[in-house]
């Protein structure tokens, strides 16, 4: 592994074979899978992440079959998931599949000890203030200086990018959570609340989410998908009302965690040139329907790695499949109609297999499940806004 001094604006600055800007889901494991990579793990990988005390700021969930790649790392998991809303009510059986918990800590942890064992992969604590290519790569400057890679991964989302564009809608999924210990055991510590629609929607598609890792300790979330944020005050209240409803007095606050999460159809690949790639949130890994990321971003990395070592161009990556068309036009009707969300995922949670749905959900379905799935919502609805998203791409 070779560093080598290039001269930009008059000063020495050291070329890596990758950049990757951003250390966080998908900046920290495209690292490690490249490490891993017999055929890359030799490039030389510099990793820029602002914040230097990775802690317990995110908690991903995801379903899968079987045993995992980061088993070792759950916090919890459950084997059934429960669907409410004022319509329909429903407990589902996973059968070979979990929906499994992990904390950011313990994954920050192995993934940061997995690359110290790496001399060529480095990790600097610097803000990136931007970037751009020249003739000898890409120019990374951040708070501290300037570092050329051959390419970069850019996982840092430009929120701005994205609302200012109107072609395709923009909504989040924000949520606050409490992780609250109880007195009284008062939780079914073996199912977990996939989506609780049975609160005030109050025209937007506003749910809770329920993890209890015990019966006593759970995570508690008040999540929207809708185009504005609340005030903190308005997530808490929401909270301490669904708490009253359940019954749930007697409770201690052990933490807190807020996010918000993209959901839109957004052409992220779009930006992406021969050695600039935008990755994670950033290239549109979300899931735009659900918000899901984190199962994506192993499938992303995996293939972008492999995309690497075949060495193939960086701009042959991402192409769109059929699931990103029907992610649009659900986030179409979703942006029109925030009020309905709670109703069509409660006709698609009535009217489908579970099994089918979450094969939908990760684009692993058959045409005839997806058709089915469509069957499920309010036909004209649907025709009138894939109407008037054929009107919006002639123009």
């Amino acid at each position: 592994m070779n560093f080598v001094c290039l001269s930009v604006s008059n000063e020495r600055v050291k070329q890596f074979d990758y950049i990757i800007a951003g250390g966080g889901a998908s900046g920290l494991q495209l690292a490690y899978r490249l490490v891993q990579h017999p055929d890359l793990s030799k490039k030389s990988i510099l990793v820029l992440e602002k914040d230097s005390s990775k802690k317990n700021d995110r908690t991903w969930c995801y379903w899968e079959k079987n045993q995992g790649e980061w088993d070792e790392l759950l916090h919890a998991h459950w084997n059934s998931v429960q669907f409410k809303s004022p319509t329909h009510q429903q407990k589902i059986d996973l059968r070979s599949l979990s929906y499994k918990m992990i904390r950011s800590a313990s994954w920050y942890d192995l993934i940061y000890r997995a690359l110290r064992n790496h001399s060529n992969c480095q990790i600097k604590h610097q803000s990136v203030e931007h970037f751009e290519e020249n003739n000898d790569g890409v120019v990374v400057t951040t708070s501290e200086g300037q570092y050329v890679g051959q390419m970069l991964f850019n996982s840092i989302l430009d929120w701005d990018q994205m609302t200012r564009q109107k072609k395709y809608p923009v909504l989040q999924q924000h949520f606050l959570g409490w992780f609250i210990k109880t007195q009284k055991p008062v939780f079914d510590a073996h199912t977990a609340t996939f989506m609780d629609f049975d609160i005030p929607q109050k025209k937007n598609t506003r749910f809770m989410y329920v993890l209890p890792t015990s019966t006593t300790e759970a995570l508690i979330e008040y999540t929207l998908f809708s185009k504005e944020l609340l005030s903190k005050e308005e997530y808490e209240g929401a909270l301490k009302a669904y708490l009253d409803k359940k019954n749930i007095a007697d409770y201690e606050i052990l933490e807190e965690e807020f996010g918000r999460i993209p959901m839109t159809c957004y052409p992220f690949a779009r930006n992406n040139t021969k050695r600039v790639l935008h990755i994670g949130s950033a290239g549109g890994w979300t899931k735009a329907s659900t918000g899901f990321t984190f199962k994506n971003i192993g499938k992303k990395t995996k293939a972008l790695v492999a995309h690497l070592a075949a060495n193939k161009p960086l701009t042959a990556f991402d192409r769109k499949n059929r699931f990103w068309y029907y992610d649009l036009l659900f986030l179409d009707v979703l942006a029109a109609h925030n009020s309905r969300g709670s109703t069509l995922f409660s006709r698609m949670f009535q009217r489908n297999k579970p099994q089918t749905i979450f094969s939908f959900l990760d684009d692993k379905s058959s045409l005839i499940q997806e058709f089915n799935i469509m069957r499920s919502f309010p036909t004209m609805l649907f025709v009138r806004q894939l109407w008037k998203r054929l009107l919006r791409s002639m123009h």
